[in-house]
């Protein structure tokens, strides 16, 4: 495991790449309703991107086909933009997408509710949310990772709900996924944490059983149960002064 610690100007450049991001997940957080496809959101995405002199961090990658990832509902995440999927009233949608500027990946994702949605469901975005927020308090230097992945698994099972074990955070910086892995359940490597890592915090977390499958595109993971799904993820530097959440203002 070779985890890249970034310099201050690497970090300044990291900044401006997850504020593009965030701006266009703001853009398309507006646009979701009933009646849009992910097909309108994806050609709004690559026009953004395009505008603002970055590139697209998903495109090609690994011959992903598309700017955004969305998943819908039961989708958790992977989901292909398609003009045949058609947002409804009562859905959730995943949008998930990064950038390139000046040579370094900004990488966030949100979810977001269609019009009005059920309680429970509501629920389970806030709960998801909340453990992220959770997750990036512990991102401390002197902690370990584990420190982020349990408080985050703690919070999530602490509600009823399960963690997705088969897809999960990451390093990020020249590249999209770096070292460390960072698990939303206690896994794997353990490394402390230092001024200068940067991390994709990103618990995706089932309201019901923890289990997965991609379909036959591929890319598209869902909860085999077939109930709902949310997901939220910031790019994290770690700082002296605590944790530096790159993707919001």
């Amino acid at each position: 495991m070779r985890i890249i610690l970034k310099s201050p100007a690497e970090l300044q450049k990291m900044r401006a790449s997850g504020l593009l991001v965030h701006r266009l997940l703001q853009e398309l957080r507006a646009m979701v309703k009933p009646g849009v496809s992910t097909l309108d959101l994806e050609h709004h995405a690559e026009k953004f991107i395009q505008r603002a002199g970055a590139r697209p961090a998903f495109k090609g990658y690994r011959d992903f086909p598309a700017v955004l990832c969305t998943s819908v509902n039961h989708e958790i995440i992977n989901g292909i933009p398609s003009a045949k999927r058609i947002l409804k009233e009562g859905d959730i949608l995943k949008i998930d997408t990064g950038v390139i500027l000046d040579g370094y990946y900004g990488d966030s994702a949100t979810t977001v509710a269609v019009g009005k949605i059920k309680p429970d469901v509501q629920l389970l975005m806030d709960v998801t949310l909340q453990s992220l927020m959770k997750g990036i308090e512990q991102a401390l230097v002197g902690n370990h990772l584990y420190d982020i992945c349990g408080t985050i698994q703690d919070y999530v099972e602490g509600h009823g709900y399960s963690v997705v074990r088969e897809f999960v955070g990451h390093g990020v910086g020249r590249k999209l996924h770096e070292d460390p892995s960072v698990p939303n359940y206690r896994s794997g490597p353990n490394p402390r944490l230092k001024e200068g890592m940067v991390l994709a915090i990103e618990p995706m977390v089932n309201q019901g059983a923890a289990d997965t499958k991609v379909l036959s595109d591929k890319w598209t993971a869902v909860a085999v149960d077939g109930k709902v799904s949310a997901h939220f993820e910031h790019t994290v530097a770690i700082m002296k002064e605590g944790p530096w959440v790159l993707t919001q203002p």
